[in-house]
């Protein structure tokens, strides 16, 4: 965690991207002997995770939220725009396409 956290110390936040990509778990990743969530989740596709990712203009990621893979993007939306930066310009897919999440964007991304 800490590698990742040090990645985004040189970013270009022209413009920000935002998406979620599924990931397939192995069938023997799940029931870690620990309290700690896992963001494993069990569909039709057996067990997966979602990274919900937020990268800056060169495609480099600056933040990620990993759920389950049952979970929607607009579910997820409201955490990741938390830690939006502020930038120029925010590109994202209808996951995140509703007036309350664009106003959410708007004011984060606007802040002085």
């Amino acid at each position: 965690m800490r590698l990742f956290k040090s990645l985004p110390s040189d970013t270009d936040t022209d413009w920000e991207f935002i998406d979620g990509s599924y990931v397939k778990a192995h069938q023997h990743g799940t029931g870690a002997a620990s309290e700690e969530p896992q963001g494993i989740g069990l569909n039709r596709g057996g067990n997966t995770s979602k990274i919900h990712l937020l990268v800056d203009s060169y495609g480099l990621p600056i933040k990620f939220i990993l759920t389950g893979g049952e979970v929607h993007d607009s579910k997820a939306a409201n955490e990741l725009i938390d830690l939006l930066p502020q930038a120029d310009l925010i590109i994202a897919d209808k996951g995140y396409d509703s007036d309350t999440k664009k106003e959410k964007i708007q004011k984060q991304v606007m802040q002085i």
